[in-house]
């Protein structure tokens, strides 16, 4: 007798060929029938009307420390995510002691939006030390499926202590590092993440570790993954790539033999010319490491952001040129008198002018065009952009956002302008999906809980890609975000719809799926609140062969597994994302 059927439904195998009508029968956590299954089960589930899927991976995510006080992982389980890898960017929680968890809590509370107080007071700090024993502490209490790449600010302060902050590594300290790595892809890590963006600053305001490495340090350790079966790579650039930086990316996936994958290439102009130059100068990243050999794949997120901002912790505005780089490396109370001298305002403004059109971050430089999110001071400025205020008030925009700011002691949340909203930025950005140089990915979640949006990045592709724009086949995008990730990462028999294969399982309703209205859901242990959207048209979700989302509802169960590296994955050739027509058509 099988354990679970589901029947009369439409499904849509993660290949990327035509839908097809059938049964799928489920024993033991694995699909064992397809078709017309006339075997018994002890659970049937009627899909008719519906689409059956694979459930959705999710390429980049933040949930190492969420995964203790949020073990179904929320919001993504009701998106349909049943798969989750984290630890990048170089921000694991592991390897660590007690004296570079230290320093690691209030970066991370800083650099990735977690609150302090969540991660002091939810995170079980000191009940492991390698990469080992916080895979095991998370053995049978997990919701989804999770892995983890093991990050280099982790291993690098603690390598080398203070050190870490301000300092090239000796010979000493690097290999002490690599023995760090090794073993923690001995046990499990998935890969080996690093950043080298200037908007990745600690709780002082000051580059991260990892950003003080050389490159011969970030190559020696990329190398490492070499000697381990189904590990990756993934390094976060400065998204102005420089010549060096384009170089870097290709060396750093021939060094270990690895794909590597960046992150983010998103669609934020609403200048159709402008978007598709700005994307094909950053995958043009992938022709040049392809010809060396290498292989560079973009993380594209599905949606223009929604980035809340404030003054108070300065991240983001710290990656603008010049004096905001600086500022916000001075505690708040020192800040907010430089904020109130009218020299200091001329120097940001000026620093501002100064990005360039063509820059990644020409958006955020737009001082006018930023929305006031929220103000305590004075609510009716809600909705307003600061330049509205500007000219109202007959002063500057910088003027404006500062004063509007200093009312708030620096709380005021700010959203930047960002376009790509319209159906010219959604043909272009079906077109990004489609391409073989990038991933469906980048949703951030688990991180930046008060600042960005993202976490819903499938729902929102099916429902404004397929349902809204029909700028792209569900059949296709149900492959991007399964099969395709799923070869990606080398996992073992999953991504796809086919017998033996893991039975991680959506069951969504194409009429109507997407993500509902953005909220703050005052859940975060400590008082704090995160951005949130429900899901809607997700009404049942399996994983493992287990039902963790029943009619919208989770039920309580925590059937993920716990990635490992060479037992859950296996090596991916450097070449195997290229696509190949036929490879298309077969089980990732």
């Amino acid at each position: 007798m099988l354990d679970l059927k589901i029947i009369n439904g439409s499904i849509v195998d993660g290949t990327g060929r035509p839908r097809f009508r059938g049964d799928v029968g489920v024993k033991d956590g694995k699909i064992v029938a397809i078709g017309e299954v006339a075997e018994d089960a002890k659970e049937v589930v009627d899909a008719t009307g519906l689409v059956v899927t694979p459930g959705f991976i999710d390429c980049h995510t933040h949930y190492d420390a969420q995964v203790f006080w949020d073990p179904k992982l929320s919001p993504s389980c009701f998106h349909g995510v049943t798969t989750a890898v984290g630890g990048f960017c170089g921000f694991s929680i592991a390897p660590t002691s007690p004296e570079a968890a230290a320093y690691i809590k209030p970066m991370l509370a800083r650099v990735e939006g977690m609150p302090l107080e969540t991660l002091e007071r939810a995170v079980p700090w000191g009940t492991w030390s390698s990469f080992g024993d916080y895979l095991a502490q998370l053995e049978g209490k997990v919701g989804i499926n999770v892995g983890f790449f093991c990050g280099h600010s982790a291993i690098r302060r603690l390598a080398m202590g203070e050190r870490a902050v301000g300092r090239r590594s000796t010979s000493e300290e690097l290999a002490k590092m690599k023995q760090l790595l090794n073993a923690s892809l001995s046990e499990g890590a998935l890969g080996f993440s690093t950043t080298i963006s200037p908007t990745h600053n600690d709780a002082e305001g000051k580059p991260v570790p990892s950003r003080w490495a050389d490159y011969s340090e970030l190559l020696a350790l990329a190398a490492e993954v070499r000697n381990h079966e189904g590990t990756g790579l993934e390094l976060l650039p400065d998204l102005e790539f420089p010549p060096e930086v384009v170089e870097l990316l290709a060396d750093f996936s021939i060094a270990g033999g690895r794909p590597v994958n960046w992150n983010l290439l998103a669609v934020i102009s609403d200048d159709r010319e402008d978007a598709r130059a700005r994307a094909d100068r950053m995958l043009h990243i992938t022709d040049l490491a392809r010809a060396r050999g290498g292989e560079v794949l973009a993380l594209t997120v599905p949606i223009p952001p929604l980035v809340y901002l404030n003054l108070h912790n300065g991240v983001v505005f710290d990656s603008l040129p010049g004096l905001w780089r600086t500022i916000f490396q001075t505690p708040v109370a020192e800040r907010i008198v430089q904020f109130k001298d009218p020299e200091v305002r001329a120097r940001l403004a000026a620093d501002a002018a100064t990005v360039p059109h063509e820059s990644s971050a020409y958006r955020l430089a737009r001082l006018w065009d930023y929305v006031i999110i929220e103000s305590e001071a004075d609510a009716s400025l809600a909705g307003r952009t600061v330049g509205d205020v500007a000219k109202e008030r007959g002063c500057t925009a910088i003027d404006a956002m500062l004063d509007i700011a200093l009312a708030d002691g620096l709380t005021t949340t700010f959203a930047p302008g960002l376009g790509g909203n319209t159906r010219e930025a959604y043909d272009l950005r079906a077109d990004l999906w489609r391409d073989d140089r990038t991933l469906i990915g980048g949703s951030d979640a688990g991180a930046h809980l008060d600042m960005i949006d993202t976490f819903a990045f499938s729902t929102d592709a099916l429902q404004r890609g397929v349902r809204q724009h029909k700028v792209i086949q569900l059949e296709e995008v149900v492959h991007l975000i399964t099969a395709r990730p799923a070869r990606y990462f080398g996992m073992v028999d999953r991504g796809t719809i086919a017998p033996g294969y893991k039975a991680d399982l959506v069951i969504l309703d194409e009429t109507k799926v997407g993500r509902g209205a953005t909220y703050m859901r005052p859940d975060v242990p400590g008082g704090a609140s995160r951005i949130y959207a429900d899901a809607e048209g997700i009404p049942h979700v399996f994983v493992n062969g287990v039902q963790i989302v029943r009619n919208g509802e989770h039920t309580g169960a925590l059937p993920g597994t716990v990635l490992r590296s060479g037992r859950d994955t296996k090596t991916v050739p450097i070449n195997a994302m290229q696509r190949r027509e036929e490879r298309a058509k077969e089980p990732a």
